[in-house]
Parts: C-alpha cells; sequence; structure tokens
C-alpha cells in the first residue's frame, strides 16, 4: 500500500471508530504521561540494536557515565570527574557517591567496567576504542580503570556518544552477558524504573519514577546534566496507525506524538490545544543498506547499479511530501550542512543518476538475475515507502525483487541474519537515523569496514578501517578533513551505504507539556504537565 492510499485508509478507520484508543483513567491523568514512540519496539537491549525506539527506551531506566550536552560536549553523568595518566594511556574514571540500580543495590565500578566491555563489542566507536583497550578494570569500587595499549584522546566522545547503541551501564551480572544476545532483564539505574509486569508486546510500555535515582545538581542540557523525573509514571502505547494516533492526540487521549505523519502535520498545527515542534535540531539521514556478504551484492559494480538508480527526490517526496523546507538531497555519507559533509566525491554519485545509467551499469555488470530480497516495514511510514520505491525502481532496470513487507519488529531481528537469501536472510534494507550518529568517522557505522563484525550489511575494508584509525591520530583539522574526504569517497566507490536524503522531522504534544529537551532523540527528563 502506497504513502498516499495508507494515509486515506486509516483516516476512514479512524472516522469510523474501527481502531480503539487506549482507555485512561481520569484520575491519573495529570500523574501519567502518554507518549506514542515512532515503531513498535521489537527488542528491549539498547547494546544488541541499533533502533531508535530501543535507545529512547534505553534513556528512561539507564544511565550513563558521560553524556553529550546542546554543544556536543561531554560532560559527566554517573562520573564525579575522571584522570588521565601522564602517558595517556590510563584513564580513571570516578563514580558518583550513592548512585543505585532499580532493585537496590549500589552501583560499582566493576558493574561499569563490564557495562563498557559489552558495549565496546556492538558499537563501532566502541570496537575502534576496544582495539587501543588493555583492559576494562578497575581500582576499587567506585573508580573504573581503564588501561589502553596506546593514548585515545576521543574517549570520552565515545563512553558519551547520544545515538544508537548508547554506552549505557547495567549491572555486572546482565553486562556479562554475550554481545550477541539479548539481555532479558532490564535493571537501570536512571530516573525511571520499567514495569516488567505491565509490559505487553506490541501495545504498551509503562515507566514508573525511580525514588532512588540521584540528579545531579545542575540544569538538564540535553543529554546530559540533571535528569529530573517529573512526570511519575509514562506509558507507551503503539499506535501504528498514523492518523488514529494523531486522533488521539488531538482528543486528548495521548499527550505526545513522537512522530506525528508529515501529511497530517498541518491539522495538527492547527488544533489550539497542540505544539508542533522540531526538537531534534541536528536533522536526520534516510539510507538503504546492502548486504556484502551475500550474493548480488557482494560485487561493487551491481551494488553501484543500485545507487546510479536511486533519485532522493522520489524518496524524500514519498516519505515527507513536496514541502522541500523540511528535506534536501544530501549525496555525502557524512550529514550534509556539517564539516565533513562534502558531496559527490565519487564518480558513483556524479549525475546523471537515472535509471538509464543504472540499466547499463547492471548490464555490464555480470548479475545473473540473482533474487533481491527487500526486507521492509509495513508499519513505519517514514520508511515503509522507502523499500516500494527502491522495489519499483530496481524492477525497471532488470533486478529480480522480491519484497517482504512485515512489521518493523521482524525487520529488525532479521537484519541481523548473514545467511543467504533462501535460508531467511536478506538483501536490502532501509532505515534513517540522527545527523549526529553519521558525523564523523569515529561514530559512523556507515563508512567503516569491519566486516562479518560490523553493522548489518558487513561492509568489509581494510582501507577504511587504516582511514579511520589516522582520522583518530590526525594532527589537526585540514588532516582530518582529507582524511574523512578520502573514506567518504571510498564508502560511496563502494557502496558501503546508499544515502538517500536528509530531513527535518517534526513532533507534536499537548500544549499543557513543557520542559522538552533538545537532542537526537525524545528524552524523558523535564517534561512536566501543568
Amino acid at each position: 500500500m502506497h504513502r498516499r492510499s495508507f494515509i486515506t485508509a486509516a483516516a476512514g478507520l479512524a472516522a469510523s471508530g474501527g481502531l480503539v484508543a487506549p482507555a485512561i483513567g481520569q484520575n491519573t491523568r495529570a500523574m501519567t504521561l502518554r507518549f506514542v514512540p515512532q515503531a513498535n519496539i521489537a527488542t528491549l537491549d539498547p547494546i544488541w540494536t541499533t533502533a531508535i525506539v530501543t535507545s529512547m527506551h534505553g534513556y528512561h531506566i539507564y544511565d550513563t557515565l558521560y553524556a553529550m550536552d546542546g554543544q556536543l560536549r561531554p560532560r559527566p553523568q554517573m562520573a564525579e570527574g575522571h584522570e588521565v595518566s601522564a602517558d595517556g594511556r590510563t584513564w580513571r574514571i570516578r563514580l558518583r557517591e550513592g548512585l543505585r540500580w532499580h532493585d537496590g543495590e549500589p552501583v560499582r565500578a566493576q558493574d561499569c567496567a563490564a557495562s563498557l566491555a559489552r558495549w565496546a563489542k556492538r558499537d563501532p566507536f566502541g570496537q575502534i576504542l576496544a582495539q587501543r583497550v588493555d583492559s576494562w578494570g578497575t581500582a576499587d569500587d567506585r573508580t573504573i580503570e581503564i588501561k589502553l595499549t596506546k593514548p585515545f584522546p576521543l574517549l570520552l566522545d565515545a563512553i558519551g556518544k547520544p545515538d544508537s547503541n548508547v554506552p549505557f551501564m547495567m549491572p555486572e551480572r546482565v553486562a556479562k552477558t554475550d554481545a550477541n544476545t539479548q539481555i532479558n532483564e532490564t535493571i537501570g539505574s536512571g530516573p525511571y524504573r520499567f514495569k516488567n509486569d505491565e509490559f505487553v508486546a506490541g501495545s504498551r510500555l509503562v515507566y514508573e519514577k525511580f525514588d532512588g535515582y540521584r540528579p545531579r545538581n545542575e540544569p538538564a542540557d540535553s543529554a546530559a546534566g540533571g535528569k529530573i523525573a517529573h512526570m511519575p509514571r509514562i506509558e507507551w502505547h503503539i499506535l501504528p496507525d498514523p492518523a488514529t494516533a494523531a486522533a488521539a492526540l488531538q482528543a486528548g487521549e495521548v499527550d505526545w506524538l513522537d512522530q506525528p505523519l508529515p501529511d497530517l502535520i498541518p491539522t495538527l498545527a492547527r488544533n489550539r490545544n497542540v505544539t508542533v515542534d522540531v526538537l531534534n535540531p541536528y536533522g536526520i539521514m534516510s539510507i538503504m543498506r546492502l548486504n556484502h556478504l551475500q550474493t548480488p551484492f557482494n560485487r561493487k559494480e551491481i551494488r553501484q547499479a543500485v545507487a546510479l538508480a536511486v533519485d532522493q527526490t522520489e524518496y524524500m517526496r514519498a516519505t515527507l511530501g513536496d514541502d522541500r523546507s523540511v528535506w534536501r538531497e544530501c549525496h555525502s555519507l557524512f550529514p550534509c550542512g556539517t564539516p565533513l559533509g562534502t558531496e559527490d566525491l565519487s564518480p558513483v554519485n556524479a549525475p546523471p543518476r537515472n535509471l538509464d545509467r543504472a540499466r547499463a551499469a547492471l548490464q555490464a555488470s555480470g548479475y545473473n538475475n540473482e533474487k533481491v530480497v527487500i526486507i521492509n516495514p509495513t508499519d513505519f511510514p517514514l520508511i515503509g515507502p522507502h523499500g516500494q520505491v527502491t522495489a519499483d525502481r530496481l524492477k525497471r532496470i532488470g533486478f529480480n525483487v522480491e519484497l517482504a513487507e512485515t512489521d518493523w519488529g521482524t525487520v529488525v531481528q532479521r537484519r541481523v541474519r548473514q545467511q543467504p537469501t533462501d535460508q531467511g536472510g536478506w538483501s536490502i534494507f532501509h532505515t534513517y537515523g540522527s545527523a549526529l550518529a553519521y558525523l564523523n568517522p569515529a561514530i559512523s557505522s556507515i563508512v567503516k569496514g569491519p566486516g562479518p563484525t560490523g553493522w548489518f550489511g558487513w561492509y568489509t575494508s581494510p582501507r577504511s578501517m587504516e582511514l579511520v584509525e589516522a582520522w583518530l591520530d590526525a594532527p589537526d583539522a585540514a588532516r582530518q578533513l582529507a582524511l574523512a574526504n578520502a573514506l567518504n569517497k571510498l564508502a560511496q566507490d563502494d557502496v558501503a551505504t546508499v544515502p538517500l536524503g536528509q530531513f527535518t522531522m517534526r513532533t507534536a504534544y499537548r500544549k499543557n507539556l513543557s520542559g522538552f529537551q533538545k537532542g537526537s532523540m525524545p528524552y524523558p527528563w523535564s517534561v512536566r504537565a501543568s
């Protein structure tokens, strides 16, 4: 079902009463924040997955040692402070006194060392850091001691990163779970506790204020600062139908709609009880990811044919409509408008980019009609139309395409599979993320090529990893830019990832709410009701 027809059908269903809004007890109205996330949550483990909705969940119940403020500076969070040895090879991070887990146990340095070790196995920035770590240890119960084989000046930037694979701290027993296995215990030390007894998969998640949380004695500032839980209770209501979610917000049946469908924004903006706002000032990048391990995209020439077939305008219009004030084309793999966002470094991105050129490239590539399986969510309006556009364009240039449409949770679970498509694997998926997730070589997962241990798609390029290491050790900004451009061009040449455009996403909430923090995702602290 295409985007426009989906909206029309959804609106009709909502008007007919075909979908029932969540029941709300009036006696708890002022005590509960009812939030509609961007999508259903497929896993509760924010280290195992890069799904933004799971990171959002993580920010409710977990905390971090350091966190980025609104100026993208790492600031102490659970940490009291740190010291670095003269040779730069030993870092000691001191925990604040009195931190406790939700089960009442004290937070220890041993918990945090184990959490960092598990996180570093999954996160691209963490993997780079781990190559220089000799040991994740402790000096005492309140002091984490990280010993390095060589200096790593960006260590605080790594452990304070704000986006997907956030280095959340967990109890040691949980953090010792194999990094490739999802955790089954949700115990954190953050401002809210997860209510396992009220969790209904695919329908509702509930968080309760943790009275044992000790916020920092300073103002909240994006992901950093004093995280004060003003709302005693937060409920997530999974409403995959956009029109139903918007109707519930207008009726006061929910309080905050994370990502309303762009077509519904004008209606929401006209409602005197609703505020439409931009909470992520950094913008968002949409991307297509190809499976580099399996045929046919284990061949660069075939990947290049896909890149040539992409018309970013068509992708952006399919999800965001014709209002170009909220989206732009961007052919860089670092965000446009940032210091490293250089476009058209590769001949693959040079115009003309059209179906005729793509068709000729595919015919010359040796493609042998292998099946291309596109895994695509039907319940995610900012992603689903991309899969439909890709399926149409690839069929038109000669690919044998299967569009496997499911819910987002199934896509998240399936994209981890490295097997061939006839064994449950995949060829293409689409997603998006905050520009902060792709800001530079250290952070971004879409330009690095560590192979089977890397991000889904498993791009393999030893040269890319050499360039990342050189970027980390670069003596000045000019050298960093040159190395970033070289990496950007290499990733464009290799079609490590296909960029689909860059946009700004709006959120909507009831006007009685205030205190929202700007950042890469919706943070639950500081929000209050009047």
